[in-house]
């Protein structure tokens, strides 16, 4: 087995979640592919494995994200996204022509929308910012 798999195997039983291929293929794949949608892990792991159902695939992404193996982020207009980047809170930067997603450390400095004015008795424990704009190809820089 190699080193990756090893790993995702052993995050896998320490959350409680038993060690299957599907699972294993989708944590392998989403290491090389962040923020990827479900519909393009299910190719990947389908590359992989062969024949995988779409529930199933939906099945292991849901039982990845309960469990905190993986982060599910929604931009507004565009198809729910994974990642296995889960143990900070960092923000992401989406095109808003392609989809295209890229992760941003969290935001450093003066960063006022991250201190809410109140918080109506909530214990706030985590911002979610999300950067719109075009991508370097939907500009053609």
């Amino acid at each position: 087995m190699s080193d990756q798999r090893a790993g995702s195997a052993e995050q896998l039983r320490a959350v409680g979640l038993r060690v299957t291929a599907p699972r294993l293929a989708t944590l392998d794949w989403l290491v090389g592919h962040p923020h990827a949608t479900a519909e393009q892990v299910a190719d990947g792991v389908r590359r992989r494995l062969g024949s995988v159902s779409t529930q199933a695939i939906y099945d292991v992404l849901h039982a990845c994200t309960q469990t905190g193996l993986l982060r599910r982020i929604e931009p507004a207009g565009h198809p729910a996204r994974y990642e296995t980047r889960t143990r900070d809170n960092h923000h992401h930067l989406v095109c808003r022509r392609c989809g295209r997603t890229e992760d941003v450390d969290c935001v450093i400095g003066d960063a006022p929308c991250l201190e809410p004015g109140t918080t109506a008795g909530f214990l706030v424990d985590e911002a979610e910012v999300v950067f719109w704009g075009l991508c370097p190809n939907c500009t053609g820089g």
